[in-house]
């Protein structure tokens, strides 16, 4: 698989829970480029690889509908045989949240109702789709030169901005971290939208008890200091989080198969640039 195969599938499986919703909504998407690195870099992969993430905003529909779009995007995928990462959504409450997986090329997706008044149980749904990790080579000539990381001479400022944006996410999830392994620490890579410094660290393995409470400690630390904060699939069934700073930083948070929590911090070398969800 390459990123052009790798998107085009997530765009499919998009347009397979979308296309048949009624109201029809309007797709507003989430990030400006769908390519990143692989968050998930303990299962054996090179240090390279690639994934695309693309999320959007079901929008042009009234809010009380988007319960109603969630569940017609679990239905839709249902019928074409795609699997539950856990359990399906719990229905009774205002805001559900559906998380599964196509068989067998194993893109992740979900779909989320936001909260936008919950007096009233007004909402805002959102479906997202994450491919499987693939490496750069795999990438057609045209599209690896756009996206291939290599080393680039770091800039100071955006490695300080990097490193404290990961003290601060160190400090909210409040577990110890790991030894450094391969492919942790500061990197930089250079694509088309930009110039970018990468911050790659683990916590120590965590118990599914602990790992949910430091997952919910560094949503509030998100959400309380500004960050526009979404849920992503994530290869353990739990849900990973990604926000967005508005210095145009990108923070990737989720769990791995070894128990510990994989964070990611991109920051933007050049001004005005933002780093890709």
């Amino acid at each position: 698989m390459n990123e052009q195969q790798a998107t085009k599938r997530a765009e499919e499986i998009i347009h397979q829970a979308v296309d048949g919703m009624s109201p029809k909504p309007k797709l507003e998407q989430i990030g400006p480029t769908p390519v990143g690195a692989c968050i998930a870099r303990d299962d054996g992969g090179p240090d390279d690889r690639l994934q695309v993430s693309i999320a959007y905003k079901l929008t042009g529909v009234r809010g009380s509908k988007a319960k109603s779009l969630v569940r017609q995007a679990r239905d839709a995928w249902v019928k074409l045989g795609y699997k539950f990462q856990s359990s399906d959504a719990d229905w009774s409450k205002p805001f559900p949240h559906v998380n599964m997986r196509t068989e067998p090329d194993d893109f992740w997706m979900d779909a989320i109702t936001g909260v936008v008044n919950r007096a009233t149980g007004e909402g805002l749904a959102s479906i997202g789709v994450t491919s499987p990790c693939f490496s750069r080579s795999a990438s057609d000539p045209s599209t690896a030169d756009s996206t291939a990381f290599h080393r680039t001479q770091v800039d100071e400022h955006a490695e300080q901005l990097a490193l404290a944006h990961s003290s601060r996410i160190y400090d909210a999830l409040h577990v110890r971290h790991a030894p450094a392994q391969e492919g942790d620490g500061i990197s930089a890579y250079q694509d088309s939208e930009g110039a970018f410094v990468h911050h790659t660290w683990s916590t120590q393995p965590l118990t599914e008890e602990e790992s949910a409470q430091a997952m919910a400690r560094v949503q509030t630390y998100f959400e309380a200091a500004g960050w526009a904060v979404r849920h992503a699939s994530a290869r353990t069934g739990a849900p990973a989080l990604i926000a967005r700073n508005v210095d145009g930083s990108v923070a990737q948070v989720g769990p791995s198969a070894t128990g510990a929590l994989r964070v990611a911090v991109t920051t933007p070398v050049t001004p005005g640039k933002s780093a890709s969800i």
